[in-house]
């Protein structure tokens, strides 16, 4: 038989996250995208899993890497994309592969308009509100949607 492949995890962090650490800490932490990707890395190796991350300003690259869907389960954090991307959306849904939605801060306690996410209806969940630890909490769920045990919660059947 051959070796299991490892299932492959990418992380995706959207515009603006190259400045975490000094962008509005008050908002965001003082973490900086380094230490969380860092962090993410020793967490999939306790885990089993493969890991890749990337950020990007840029829309385009961001769809790119989603469209060559090289990975088994996205946890993206689109950033201000949440609220205006169709585009990243379409991208996500038309793979076909399970996405988990992630944001430093809750949106939903901020301007009315970062309350609407265009990813989330595409989405297996979204995690937000819980600083730097919101990507750990998504690898964690990401860990059990690849298993195939659903993460749906008490209420699911």
């Amino acid at each position: 038989m051959p070796p299991r492949r490892k299932k492959t995890v990418q992380v995706i962090h959207g515009p603006n996250l190259n400045l975490l650490g000094e962008r509005e800490p008050g908002l965001y932490g003082s973490k900086t995208l380094r230490e969380i990707d860092s962090g993410l890395r020793a967490l999939a190796r306790e885990l089993d899993l493969g890991l890749g991350s990337m950020q990007s300003n840029s829309e385009a690259d961001i769809i790119e890497k989603i469209q060559k869907g090289d990975f088994d389960l996205l946890i993206i954090n689109p950033a201000a994309y949440t609220h205006t991307s169709v585009a990243i959306r379409d991208a996500i849904s038309a793979v076909g592969k399970p996405v988990i939605e992630v944001h430093l801060s809750n949106i939903y306690r901020r301007e009315e308009f970062r309350k609407h996410s265009y990813v989330s209806g595409v989405a297996h969940g979204q995690i937000s509100g819980f600083g730097p630890e919101s990507y750990y909490l998504a690898l964690r769920a990401a860990a059990k949607i690849l298993e195939g045990r659903s993460a749906k919660g008490p209420s699911a059947n």
